[in-house]
């Protein structure tokens, strides 16, 4: 890297660019320090030792590891620790309660009974360990523990609570063999908490270590895997190295520069800017990856710098073992103004969301009653506009960020009602732990949906709960038309919706009345059912009906309180191809693609944009293939068999592996206008300035800077535009600038600080 320090017109220098220039000396060093393999006795998983990414056929079910079953009680005390910290009967919520990964294990048969096929787990690595003391107003003290995994502290060491590296193994091993796949939590937007916002922000901790390295610069782990030694790597007291962003709090900011480069409740926040926290955490990552896991879930993606997701997630999938499932949790409200930001982040990362629109709207229909089944409706035909693998996004009614779903709503009839809308509805649907059980916190408290399940409630499986998400996994898995149909509204008031899902051939009529105790009549509506007798797919448990089909419609009927209906239809889908989804979504050439659907059996071609792309391998469900030279940005992907085509899904592909450059530039504007950067690279929107960058970031107006992946070792050339609430778009004059982009794919570059041209 080049020094950042930029001559302003005054002879002065910012701030930011001091901490750029120590962050390039860093990155300078780390990449060299930190450029080796790991060695020890962890193995790379084969690739076909993993089940695969998590698809729209599956069903998600996430445990907070502590929150769960403790399988292992020697785990819950150790000589070194606090025991005042440890409580295990699950009345201290904000203490470890001692659930582990062998409690996992013991619970399988009850999570494969209930039709689960992916479970997502609590950060699997090492994280702070000392109590976090919180001082009130009245003069009382509340002790917490980091139990949730979110306070990062080695990524290459187990959360010891949970076991080590041998249980991860076993835990690992005994899902694959029971068919269920494996998503780890991972956070790579801050370690933990760095100063005490309850006593006059007294410095805390926040510290970042590593392993041993041997002479080579590479960790070092025992014969069980286990990392040996701990050493200082990152500390945010005396942050010499530019690790993190260090300007304190976010507090009451809602400026995207406030999400992405203050503190988060005062964690310290790593600087995504400098190439050696770029090196260390895909490193990190990549070592999980090698652990065999199936996908990864990322926190806080609210929060981080997108050009580094971007490259992260193309880093992890480009690595050996191909690609796996990342969903991330970009937190909204309903409505948000941050919205925009939220639907494209996974068209501009690669990285599917956590669907919170989804979560937000059903939490109000069915829990609050504060919004209409219509517009429950309404939102799903949005979204289908507005999410491109809207299959890929993460749906649930429970979050362990919130209160209990069972809280909010008391009564079974809607609680049900919910629960089959998420198991019927698009997307890839996640159940929370202890949904199934009715787990009520009473509250709606911090703490409030973390129970310990194991005291809380019986691992019962006749709940009807318990049941429905069983008899509706197994209609997803069974019925693509689940998994990869488009929606169509049949009808819908204020109480009651009629939806249908519809994958050629393959359909499902979905039927729900949320109020308990009252009775609606529903019109014949048209329907693709072919004709003829319809039993309950649910055989009444939820007070359901058969139907009859006449002439492409439903007859008419009248909904009982709290009923929910289902009936399908899933003939034989023939021989043709047919495309599904495709995972991942974005990558280069040379990068591995499962492509889903039907008919992908026999001797299949796929085409990028009618490049031909080379197959792996196939199967009647899947087509694993490699991303070919030739088209870049987004592409339309086809399976072609026995001269038919099947119908196209898209996948963005990268000029080359991407590396960061930050953006300045000294602009003025008016209300209303913002900054972009367009230029030749698909990256830069090929010119097209509504199709560029995301606006720039301005926390010292008139200077604005952006983050952006582009293709390393690239010449590309480039202008900044302005662009109005209208789209309208004011160039700057001058002739193109030129950049050429970093050789190493962890470096980071910032461009000299330019004036606009008039």
């Amino acid at each position: 890297m080049r020094d950042n320090i930029t001559d302003r017109s005054d002879g002065s220098t910012t701030r930011r660019d001091v901490l750029k220039a120590i962050g390039a000396t860093a990155a300078a060093a780390g990449v060299s320090q930190t450029a080796s393999a790991e060695v020890g006795h962890h193995t790379l998983a084969a690739e076909d030792e993993r089940l695969g990414p998590v698809t729209p056929r599956d069903t998600v079910y996430q445990i907070l590891t502590d929150r769960f079953s403790d399988g292992d009680p020697d785990n819950n005390d150790f000589s070194d620790f606090d025991s005042s910290l440890y409580d295990g009967s699950g009345s201290d919520l904000k203490l470890y309660q001692g659930g582990d990964w062998q409690g996992i294990v013991d619970r399988i048969p009850y999570l494969k009974d209930m039709g689960v096929t992916a479970v997502w787990l609590s950060a699997p690595y090492d994280n702070r360990e000392s109590k976090i003391v919180d001082y009130q107003d009245d003069g009382t003290v509340d002790v917490w523990t980091s139990y949730h995994g979110y306070h990062a502290r080695n990524y290459f060491r187990t959360h010891r609570f949970f076991g080590g590296m041998q249980d991860f193994y076993a835990m690992r091993d005994a899902l694959h063999d029971n068919g269920i796949k494996l998503v780890i939590d991972f956070v790579s937007n801050h370690t933990s908490r760095w100063k005490n916002p309850t006593k006059n922000n007294e410095p805390e901790e926040g510290q970042l270590y590593e392993p041993d390295t041997d002479s080579d610069g590479n960790y070092v782990f025992d014969e069980n895997g286990d990392a040996v030694g701990e050493n200082l790597l990152a500390d945010p007291h005396n942050d010499v190295d530019g690790w993190f962003h260090g300007i304190g709090d976010r507090g009451g900011d809602t400026s995207k520069f406030g999400y992405r480069h203050k503190d988060l409740g005062w964690l310290a926040d790593f600087s995504h800017e400098n190439g050696a926290v770029v090196d260390h955490l895909e490193r990190a990552t990549k070592f999980w990856k090698s652990k065999g896991i199936d996908g990864i879930r990322h926190d806080a993606t609210l929060h981080l710098n997108p050009a580094f997701a971007k490259n992260l997630k193309t880093a992890i999938d480009s690595a050996q073992g191909g690609p796996i499932t990342h969903f991330g949790e970009f937190f909204i409200s309903r409505p948000d103004p941050k919205y925009e930001e939220y639907r494209t982040f996974p068209d501009r990362t690669g990285i599917n969301n956590l669907d919170f629109e989804f979560n937000r709207a059903a939490t109000n229909v069915f829990g609050h009653f504060s919004e209409t089944m219509t517009a429950f409706g309404e939102m799903l035909l949005k979204t289908h506009g507005d999410y491109t693998h809207e299959h890929q996004t993460i749906t649930a009614v429970d979050n362990h960020d919130m209160t209990r779903f069972r809280y909010i709503q008391p009564d079974d009839k809607p609680y049900h009602a919910a629960i089959a809308a998420l198991m019927t509805c698009r997307g890839t649907p996640k159940i929370y732990y202890g949904t199934e059980q009715y787990m009520n916190p009473g509250s709606s408290g911090p703490n409030a949906g973390r129970l310990f399940m194991q005291t809380d409630a019986a691992f019962d499986t006749s709940t009807t709960a318990y049941q429905l998400i069983s008899d509706l996994a197994q209609l997803r898995d069974d019925n693509l038309a689940l998994a990869y149909g488009l929606t169509n509204i049949l009808h819908s008031t204020d109480d009651v919706i009629v939806y249908e899902r519809q994958f050629y051939d393959h359909v499902v009529v979905t039927a729900i009345h949320r109020q308990p105790d009252q009775s609606e009549s529903v019109p014949s509506v048209g329907t693709n059912l072919p004709d003829g007798t319809y039993d309950d797919y649910l055989s009444g448990d939820l007070y359901g009906q058969g139907i009859s089909v006449d002439g492409g419609a439903l007859d008419s009927f009248t909904l009982g309180g709290g009923e929910v209906s289902v009936w399908e239809s899933r003939p034989d889908l023939g021989s043709a191809p047919k495309v599904g989804t495709i995972v991942s979504t974005m990558g280069q050439p040379g990068d591995t693609v499962y492509i889903y659907g039907a008919g992908l059996d026999g001797d299949v071609s796929v085409t990028f944009d009618g490049t031909p792309a080379n197959v792996v391998s196939n199967s009647t469900t899947r087509v694993t293939a490699t991303v070919p030279d030739g088209p870049t940005g987004l592409v339309d992907v086809a399976v072609e068999k026995n001269g038919q085509t099947s119908n196209a899904t898209t996948y963005d592909v990268l000029s080359d592996e991407p590396v960061q450059v930050i953006f300045h530039v000294e602009a003025e504007t008016v209300p209303g206008e913002t900054i972009h950067v367009v230029g030749d690279l698909p990256e830069l929107g090929n010119w097209d300035p509504l199709a560029g960058s995301e606006s720039f970031m301005n926390p010292d107006y008139p200077e604005w800077f952006l983050p952006v992946s582009v293709p390393k070792n690239t010449s590309f050339e480039f202008k900044f535009v302005k662009i109005d609430e209208d789209d309208n778009v004011t160039w700057e004059s001058g002739s193109n600038r030129s950049y050429t982009s970093p050789t190493d794919s962890t470096e980071t570059d910032d461009t000299p600080l330019y004036y606009w041209q008039s």
